[in-house]
């Protein structure tokens, strides 16, 4: 058996204390968005590689388990073509707002019919939803 054990001294120790950041030293929280309809979107053209990249490891944290990439169904729909048969603020929308769009929007309404299973609510930010989308424009054969 091996016992490792870390020798400092206390005014060592008590140093360390003093760098470590305290409670008022913590990060300013970033302001939340979701759950804020999306009025408006600017795409970008050409696509932004890093917002691709960005999205596409968003898309396999929060989205994998529910959607494929192609038109398939999983428990939910299939992400092909969605950005061609769907406005871009209406996906930011579903994304970040899946709640007030499963009550107001008709199309949302029609598609939980259809699934039979209401979209949790991830929590992605309005950011990570724009990040998403241009994932999505790239899987649509964007360029």
């Amino acid at each position: 058996m091996v016992a490792v054990f870390a020798c400092t001294s206390k005014k060592e120790a008590e140093d360390a204390a003093k760098k470590s950041p305290g409670p008022t030293e913590a990060a300013a929280p970033q302001p939340e968005t979701h759950g804020t309809e999306v009025k408006s979107i600017e795409l970008k053209n050409p696509l932004d590689p890093s917002w691709v990249v960005i999205g596409e490891g968003i898309y396999e944290t929060k989205c994998l388990a529910c959607h494929k990439l192609t038109n398939e169904k999983l428990v939910g729909p299939g992400w092909a073509g969605v950005t061609k048969r769907r406005e871009p603020l209406w996906i930011m929308n579903m994304v970040t707002n899946v709640e007030m769009m499963l009550e107001t929007d008709p199309e949302a309404q029609k598609m939980l019919e259809e699934c039979l299973v209401r979209m949790p609510n991830q929590n992605v930010t309005q950011d990570d939803a724009r990040k998403i989308i241009e994932f999505m424009r790239k899987n649509d054969g964007e360029k």
